[in-house]
């Protein structure tokens, strides 16, 4: 099995800047198309950044240009670094990615736990 922990969510004022982290965890083999997603209260979850199977970033709209999405293969984490915050950025920031397994060649998806980002007006 595989645990993807998100941490480095917080409260912070408009305009500033956060990065959150995503740790996996557990049987690993490869960790393909890993990606940051969020949810706001009432609102359906949304694909924030992501890394395309071509190993290109993608970014919603409303974030390009202010949010850069990283990885660091060697410690199965990926980050995503938010600068210039707004409050509608506040959801609960969610990592996501397919996971090869040893043994196995079958992806297996997985979610983090979420962490909260509010940005305050």
């Amino acid at each position: 099995q595989v645990e993807l922990v998100e941490s480095g969510g917080g409260l912070v004022q408009a305009g500033g800047s956060m990065r959150i982290s995503c740790v996996a965890s557990g049987n690993i083999r490869s960790i393909d198309v890993p990606g940051w997603y969020r949810q706001a209260p009432g609102k359906q979850r949304e694909l924030v950044a992501g890394f395309a199977r071509n190993g290109n970033p993608v970014y919603v709209d409303s974030v390009k240009g202010r949010f850069t999405i990283s990885r660091d293969n060697a410690k199965n984490t990926v980050y995503l670094q938010m600068n210039s915050l707004k409050p509608e950025d506040t959801a609960v920031y969610f990592c996501s990615a397919d996971v090869i397994h040893y043994g196995d060649d079958r992806p297996y998806h997985y979610w983090g736990q979420g962490t909260q980002v509010t940005v305050s007006s």
